[in-house]
């Protein structure tokens, strides 16, 4: 006796596979994963009515869109994908990193002047008062690896702080200090570097830097 094949319904024939399904992204997103701008800068551009998708004009942020399959075009001109770019910055201090600063200050961008590259976007962010190394680039998948929490890419500090750090105050630094926003803990606290009234701190920062600047037991020196 022949087994019967379990009847299909035409639902279940046309449900997409979960291949399909992952290249399904709303636009703002396709237009960064493309690396033409970020996704703040793509729904603007929706918004002015400056985006189409197959030869219709979308002004709605929260569109769908298939990367495999979909035509997507910014004031006329065909969006593709921007051949992939990886910079390394050493910051300097006093500068913000943001692309446009509401109160006018000198960012992370004036330093990249010279390069003919857009659509560039920091990895993460180093505070105004900190100095070292800057990623930018247009890979939003490598950017968000780098980003994302469940991955464990720390960051290390040199900190110089106005005391002598002994054993117990680097302990205290790994269990948790509170400022007046928040706790401050570090994976990982050791003495580099003293002098006769400060030290330097090599430190693995579980939050930013800036959260350590009011802490009543360790400051940072200017």
């Amino acid at each position: 006796m022949r087994q019967r094949r379990p009847i299909q319904t035409s639902r279940e024939r046309t449900r997409p596979s979960d291949e399909a399904l992952a290249k399904r992204v709303t636009l703002p997103r396709a237009l960064s994963k493309l690396g033409y701008c970020s996704r703040t800068q793509a729904e603007r551009l929706i918004l002015e009515g400056r985006v189409s998708v197959d030869g219709r004009k979308v002004t709605d942020v929260s569109a769908w869109v298939d990367l495999t399959s979909a035509k997507i075009r910014v004031d006329g001109t065909n969006v593709v994908a921007e051949a992939k770019i990886y910079l390394m910055l050493n910051k300097p201090r006093g500068l913000v990193t943001t692309r446009d600063d509401p109160e006018g200050r000198p960012t992370v961008y004036d330093c990249l002047t010279d390069f003919d590259v857009p659509h560039l976007s920091p990895v993460g962010r180093l505070d105004k008062a900190s100095e070292g190394l800057l990623l930018f680039t247009n890979d939003t998948v490598f950017a968000q690896a780098l980003l994302d929490p469940l991955t464990h890419v720390s960051k290390t500090y040199h900190v110089q702080v106005n005391r002598i750090m002994d054993s117990e105050m680097l302990a205290e630094m790994t269990y948790g200090l509170r400022n007046s926003m928040k706790a401050a803990t570090a994976r990982s606290a050791a003495c580099w570097k003293r002098w006769i009234l400060n030290a330097f701190v090599l430190c693995g920062l579980r939050s930013e830097i800036w959260h350590w600047v009011n802490c009543p037991r360790v400051r940072c020196a200017p």
